[in-house]
C-alpha cells in the first residue's frame, strides 16, 4: 500500500559513513585534495607572493582536515589519509619525501583531535583549532627535516618558523569557515 507523502516522516540521508574509510570517503578526499591542489598552483602562489613567502597556504592540508573532519576516521585510516596527501603534495614540494613524515604524523594528530574534541563542549572550534595544530606540526616537522639536511642552521627556523605559523592560521581559519557548509550539505550531526 503505497505512503501519503505528507505522512512519511522525513529522514537525512548522508553521503559518508563517519568512522569508515571506504569508497565515498576516498572519493571525498580525491575531489577535496583536488582542489586542494589547483588551489595551491593558483591562490596558493599568488597569496604567497602578496605576502612576499609570509603566508603559503597549503590547501592540501586544509582539504585532508576537512575529510578528517567530516569521515572521522581511526588513527590509522588518518595516516593512509595523510600519505595520499603527501603524494600529491610531491609534485610541488620543494623537499621530496618530507611530506611523507610531516602529513602522515599531521593528519593522525587531526584525527586524534576530531575524535576527542567533537564529543565536547568545545567542538564548534574543533575544526579551526586542530587545523591550526595540523598544519603547525606539519609544518614543524617539514622544517625540522629541512634543516637536519642542511646541518641544524637555525636561520632555517628563523624563515620558516613565522610562515608555519601564519599558514596555519590561514587554514584554521580556512577550514574553520569551509566545514560548516560541508557539514550541512553532506547532511551531517555532529
Amino acid at each position: 500500500m503505497p505512503q501519503n507523502p505528507r505522512t512519511t516522516s522525513a529522514r537525512t540521508v548522508t553521503s559518508i559513513d563517519r568512522g569508515k574509510l571506504d569508497i565515498k570517503a576516498l572519493v571525498l578526499l580525491a575531489i577535496l585534495l583536488a582542489a586542494g591542489f589547483i588551489l595551491n598552483m593558483t591562490l596558493g602562489k599568488a597569496i604567497g607572493a602578496m605576502s612576499a613567502g609570509m603566508i603559503n597556504p597549503e590547501f592540501i592540508i586544509s582539504a585532508f582536515c576537512l575529510t578528517i573532519l567530516v569521515v572521522r576516521p581511526n588513527p590509522g585510516q588518518a595516516l593512509i589519509i595523510g600519505l595520499v596527501s603527501a603524494a600529491v603534495i610531491q609534485l610541488t614540494t620543494s623537499l621530496p619525501g618530507a611530506d611523507f613524515v610531516a602529513e602522515g604524523v599531521a593528519a593522525v594528530l587531526m584525527a586524534l583531535i576530531v575524535n576527542a574534541g567533537m564529543r565536547t563542549g568545545a567542538r564548534a572550534a574543533i575544526p579551526a583549532v586542530g587545523t591550526f595544530a595540523t598544519t603547525f606540526v606539519s609544518g614543524f616537522i617539514f622544517m625540522l627535516i629541512r634543516m637536519a639536511l642542511m646541518q641544524f642552521d637555525m636561520a632555517i627556523a628563523a624563515a620558516m618558523l613565522p610562515v608555519v605559523a601564519l599558514t596555519a592560521v590561514f587554514n584554521a581559519v580556512l577550514v574553520g569557515a569551509l566545514y560548516l557548509p560541508i557539514k550541512k550539505a553532506l547532511k551531517l550531526n555532529d
